[in-house]
């Protein structure tokens, strides 16, 4: 088969690979219907996360039930499945607990990015639709397994409830689907930070309400400012950078929650400033799959269409360009296509 690799900073190639085989009673190969490019892929990419030697990519994938294992009963070959990037046996206490991204038996998917793919714990992990998807709908329930997912979980941490307002930090595909989710759940007042033209416009058409360009203390004073000097009931915080992670903890009320989901880089919280803020903060890898049934039915049903993110569209073997135009940020997010 063929398949992404990384082998250094800016240097995504496209190589023939072995194909995947079942290792495990409760694995699965699945043939790829649509992948994509991951903001959190940028780290390695852009050199801020070390590579070592040369890998596969990918996390997010929707596709075709090739073979299983003995040990999985809840798919069969021929259907059309959606998975998390953070496998799931569904069934430790962890994952009854609705933590399955901490599953005690857990693998990230790191693979996606090719034909076909391994997925362990895949009687845990693997939700089958109906029937196979119209075209139309896959890039949404592509993006239920990852930034969908993502975006609800922030919004869910920040506890966004019907009628509060709500900031999102960052405007990539995790924020603009978090615009979605606090949509969704209620919230009356939505503010997107966001610098970038195209992102605002996908942000108000998701839900946004107000959109602030401003960053660091400006951005801050600017939450303020439309909150009555207090701050948002609500902030997800979507980048994973200090500056993201301040700019959010100072827009949020005394009595406010932040839910944090980008992927920390050198990010420190002052402790005794957080304290006397009482600021709630909650965070982590999403458990996608506890959303799964849910999300899937959403964009099935056409309520939310969180495919939108996806503005670019290349042949697998274009995934070399697809890195290279959500680096220079001329693509949100892009879906690559077998």
């Amino acid at each position: 088969m063929r398949g992404a690799v990384i082998h250094a900073p800016g240097d995504v190639r496209f190589e023939t690979l072995d194909d995947p085989k079942i290792l495990q009673p409760t694995d699965a190969v699945i043939r790829t219907v649509a992948t994509c490019v991951c903001g959190s892929d940028l780290w390695s990419y852009r050199g801020a996360e070390p590579i070592g030697e040369p890998h596969p990519m990918g996390h997010e994938y929707v596709g075709i039930v090739e073979e299983v294992g003995s040990e999985v009963t809840n798919v069969k070959p021929g259907q059309f499945v959606v998975g998390s990037f953070a496998t799931s046996d569904n069934t430790c206490v962890n994952c009854r607990n609705g933590w399955q991204s901490n599953c005690l038996h857990r693998e990230f998917m790191s693979t996606c990015q090719a034909d076909y793919v391994r997925i362990p714990n895949a009687h845990g992990t693997l939700v089958a639709t109906d029937e196979h998807p119209d075209d139309e709908v896959v890039p949404g329930l592509l993006a239920v397994s990852d930034v969908m997912g993502t975006g609800w979980y922030a919004a869910l941490a920040a506890e966004v409830q019907p009628g509060s307002t709500a900031v999102v930090v960052g405007d990539g595909a995790v924020g603009l689907c978090g615009v979605i989710a606090a949509k969704e759940l209620g919230a009356e007042r939505i503010i997107a930070m966001s610098r970038h033209d195209s992102r605002q416009k996908l942000a108000l058409e998701f839900g946004a309400t107000d959109i602030v360009a401003e960053r660091g203390d400006e951005g801050i004073a600017r939450v303020k400012e439309l909150t009555n000097g207090i701050g948002a009931d609500s902030v997800l915080e979507c980048v994973g950078t200090p500056e993201a992670m301040r700019q959010a903890l100072n827009s949020t009320r005394p009595g406010g929650n932040v839910g944090f989901v980008g992927v920390p880089h050198d990010v420190a919280i002052d402790g005794q400033e957080l304290f006397f803020s009482h600021v709630g903060l909650r965070g982590g890898p999403a458990p996608v799959r506890r959303y799964l049934p849910d999300l899937i039915d959403r964009v099935l049903s056409g309520r939310i269409n969180p495919g939108k993110v996806f503005d670019l569209t290349l042949s697998l073997d274009q995934v070399a360009e697809g890195y290279k135009a959500m680096d220079e940020r001329r693509a949100i997010k892009a879906l690559l296509k077998p």
